[in-house]
């Protein structure tokens, strides 16, 4: 396809986000084991990536904003049902359902990275979360006074914490599926490569 047919649509801020992100979750998911310096610092990268890709959908070119691709539940619910029937509208951006997806992708592996520090403060002391303590009732009910309970209130609290992490991360992963189906499908319906289009950044016209 030469660039007469197509029009630019990603930046490269937004692909260079996109294709980071892909690999240090990858590595993020791949070494889970317990004080793994590389899912550590993998999970440092991916929580400044939403940072970036949360300031950059209100700063960011056109088809980055979320302007452009936060719409209605009416609006996603059309499409989807357009879908259905075969024949969606195109859109050269995100799609309505799409848009959405990206929200709640960028939603899971906040609450991701946020438990997973957290977690990491709460084992090990160290990380940014550690010393700063975040008020949970579920672990802050009631107990005595009295030395004896404070093992237990850390057990209580790494628990949960490490419980959060692991449901959020199957989370993400389930979101990860649906997003991939949700382009091939719409690829296949608008014969067109939209992998190809998040590494050049352009789209047919």
């Amino acid at each position: 396809m030469n660039h007469e047919n197509t029009i630019r649509v990603w930046d490269i801020p937004t692909r260079i986000f996109h294709w980071s992100l892909v690999i240090s979750f990858t590595i993020a998911y791949l070494t889970t084991e317990d004080d793994n310096i590389w899912h550590i610092y993998s999970g440092y990268v991916v929580l400044a990536l939403v940072v970036f890709r949360l300031l950059w959908g209100f700063v960011g070119s056109r088809h980055a904003r979320f302007s452009d691709f936060v719409c209605p539940p009416r609006e996603v619910m059309q499409y989807l049902r357009s879908l259905l029937s075969g024949n969606p509208k195109r859109y050269t951006g995100h799609n309505p359902a799409g848009g959405w997806m990206i929200v709640a992708l960028l939603a899971s592996l906040l609450l991701v990275t946020i438990s997973g520090l957290k977690l990491y403060a709460v084992e090990e002391g160290l990380g940014p979360l550690a010393g700063v303590t975040i008020e949970l009732s579920v672990i802050g009910a009631s107990h005595a006074d009295g030395d004896e309970h404070e093992d237990d209130d850390d057990n209580e609290e790494e628990e949960f914490w490490e419980e959060l992490h692991e449901l959020s991360t199957n989370l993400t992963l389930l979101l990860i599926f649906l997003h991939i189906a949700g382009v091939l499908v719409s690829g296949r319906i608008h014969h067109e490569n939209l992998v190809k289009a998040m590494i050049t950044g352009r789209k047919k016209a």
